[in-house]
């Protein structure tokens, strides 16, 4: 079984201008030589770490990592003016053209692949592969089942705790409930949300885990800046049309592209990643027996890191 390469450090860092208020966070790992690789991470809301430069091998990739607007090393944080999907494909679009790089492999997972497939049907000419993780469409369909009616009737018990928080005539719509909750004026307010938001979403995503989920309360602004950011995306059906993604499918390039999805994944669900795979007759589907939703799973480690060492091999 694979695991995740030796830790290592950029070896070039800065921050992206836009147009607006945001500064994104951006870096360079692995070989400035070698073809190139973005990582881009989940949420909405939350950002890189150490460990996400660790999929590749450092000897084959340039490695480019980048919090998205609003999340984490990015300026202001938590900021949601300025801040749609548009705008951050946008973004990998300035990165791209500011590292002067003219094709590279999109590594997406969650709200990231959502993001790799957005702008694959931009810009096709300047993608060279894609490695998807646990699709999410950005379908009304897809936040429903995890905050409306779905996973909620696998764990009623998690589900009441969550919606506890909320007054009676708040619980018939959780989305608009807890969008204005995490933007009122009360901090107190905000804090409660964000936690109750999280240690569902936690519980959730490491349902298979043997040890209960833990929420680290530690940095309450983090949590309430990334639920607000998620809940942003979210009220706004992620600025896309309903199945835009399916619906433009054809616009993606006749890559290399591999699809990877957790069997146990309830956070989305595998039916997401079959449907792209069916609409791309071309793309190869693994679906990971042993794994959930997280990248950091073990099996979902080993097949994200042979997905990376098979396509530094095809792209090369």
């Amino acid at each position: 079984m694979k695991i995740l390469y030796p830790e290592i450090a950029p070896y070039e860092s800065g921050h992206l201008k836009t147009d607006s208020s945001h500064q994104v966070y951006y870096e360079q790992v692995g070989n400035p030589e070698a073809p190139a690789v973005i990582f881009l991470h989940g949420g909405p809301g939350s950002g890189c770490n150490e460990n996400h430069r660790r999929y590749f091998n450092p000897e084959k990739y340039r490695i480019i990592l980048f919090d998205q607007r609003g999340c984490n090393r990015s300026s202001p944080n938590g900021c949601v003016d300025g801040n749609s999907t548009q705008d951050i494909i946008n973004d990998i679009e300035s990165i791209r053209k500011t590292l002067k790089i003219s094709q590279w492999t999109l590594f997406g997972g969650s709200w990231g692949a959502t993001l790799a497939l957005l702008y694959a049907q931009q810009y096709p000419q300047h993608v060279s592969g894609m490695i998807l993780r646990g699709t999410f469409l950005g379908r009304q369909y897809d936040f429903d089942w995890f905050a409306k009616e779905g996973v909620n009737k696998i764990f009623p018990d998690y589900w009441q705790e969550f919606i506890s928080i909320f007054d009676v005539y708040e619980q018939d719509d959780v989305l608009a409930s807890l969008h204005r909750r995490l933007f009122s004026e009360n901090n107190e307010t905000q804090s409660a949300a964000a936690k109750a938001w999280a240690l569902w979403g936690g519980r959730i995503v490491t349902h298979s885990f043997v040890d209960e989920y833990a929420l680290d309360t530690d940095d309450e602004s983090k949590l309430i800046n990334e639920a607000r950011i998620e809940m942003h995306f979210a009220k706004n059906r992620y600025f896309i049309d309903e199945n835009q993604i399916i619906d433009n499918i054809s616009k993606i390039p006749d890559v290399p592209i591999t699809i990877i999805h957790g069997r146990k994944d309830l956070t989305c669900l595998p039916e997401s990643s079959w449907l792209v795979h069916q609409s791309l007759p071309g793309s190869k589907l693994v679906l990971v027996k042993d794994a959930g939703h997280l990248a950091g799973e073990p099996a979902m480690i080993d097949a994200l890191v042979t997905a990376t060492d098979q396509m530094a091999d095809a792209i090369k």
